[in-house]
């Protein structure tokens, strides 16, 4: 009996590459564009510290602070102590962020602290309220330029990101809140109590800057529209008239005081800014007076039918 012929083995077919996540390449007008704000956001930042602040010795909060305060306690210059006391914050932001962002930020904290030592900036006022007050518009603005570039000119932020991803229980802003108080605390015994109360203006109006610069008049805004017989005219009026996109959901109505009555309705959610609100609440009261609206600040949004604001 004749050897079989070996019956060929079919070889097995390679799997695909696995593409890896590309980060986006911004185009060179982007480039330019970050480079330009996180400049400004150097130089208004160093007229807030050196043109207002410095002179009163007023400190401001977070890891700037904690440089002024020490700068008032030892003497060093605030140009050398910045870059030190960020250090670990930049290195975390390494770790939770990435490389890119880390050197972006390292060189903005540089180019601060080499602004603070070359550029001469005049010494605006000498009266301890304008100087709180405008010190802070300087250095909140600043603050927000160079986050509007993709860069950090405090660490503060980095910081309290990661104490509150392991702390459940208090948000970013209770982190940089408590540090705040922690150091005005100390400004109070080490420098005094006018000082520390002073500062506090400074942080406060450096936060509503920093707010205003990020978010601006035309802050985003989610409004929830909760009609019981009119939630079609009403997504029809926001997409046809106000040119915005909407998101329907499923809801039953009539729990409360009048009982369960399980009656199916759609809810209308929509995103809008600021500046647009007072036309979706008359386009909503036209078409039903009696319908429940409920709207709440919204940071940021990508992508969908929104109205792209300054700087975005």
């Amino acid at each position: 009996m004749a050897d079989e012929a070996p019956i060929p083995q079919a070889s097995p077919v390679p799997a695909p590459p696995v593409a890896l996540p590309v980060a986006p390449t911004l185009t060179p007008q982007a480039r330019l564009r970050n480079f330009a704000l996180v400049v400004l956001g150097i130089l208004s930042a160093g007229m807030g510290l050196k043109g207002f602040l410095l002179s009163s010795h007023l400190i401001d909060g977070g890891v700037t602070g904690i440089s002024m305060l020490l700068s008032n306690v030892t003497g060093i210059p605030l140009a050398g102590l910045l870059p030190l006391i960020n250090l670990p914050f930049l290195i975390l932001g390494y770790r939770q962020v990435g490389l890119q962002f880390a050197i972006k930020s390292a060189a903005a904290i540089a180019g601060l602290a080499i602004c603070l030592a070359v550029v001469h900036f005049p010494d605006v006022t000498h009266d301890v309220l304008l100087t709180s007050v405008f010190g802070g518009v300087f250095i909140g603005a600043g603050i927000g330029l160079a986050m509007r570039g993709g860069a950090v000119l405090d660490g503060t932020e980095i910081a309290a990101l990661l104490i509150s991803k392991y702390t459940p229980l208090l948000k970013v802003s209770d982190v940089i809140l408590i540090l705040n108080i922690f150091i005005f605390s100390v400004a109070a015994f080490v420098l005094s109590v006018d000082v520390a109360l002073y500062s506090i203006l400074t942080y406060v109006a450096a936060s509503n800057s920093l707010d205003f610069l990020l978010n601006g008049i035309e802050q985003y805004t989610g409004v929830t529209i909760i009609s019981a017989e009119f939630s079609e005219q009403i997504r029809q009026a926001i997409t046809e008239k106000l040119g915005r996109g909407v998101t329907m959901y499923q809801g039953k109505r009539g729990f409360g005081k009048r009982g369960a009555q399980n009656i199916d309705m759609d809810i209308v959610f929509t995103v809008v800014t600021r500046l647009e609100i007072p036309q979706l609440r008359a386009e909503v009261r036209s078409i039903d007076p009696k319908a429940f609206v409920i709207q709440y600040r919204i940071d940021d949004t990508e992508g969908g039918m929104v109205k792209k604001r300054p700087l975005h």
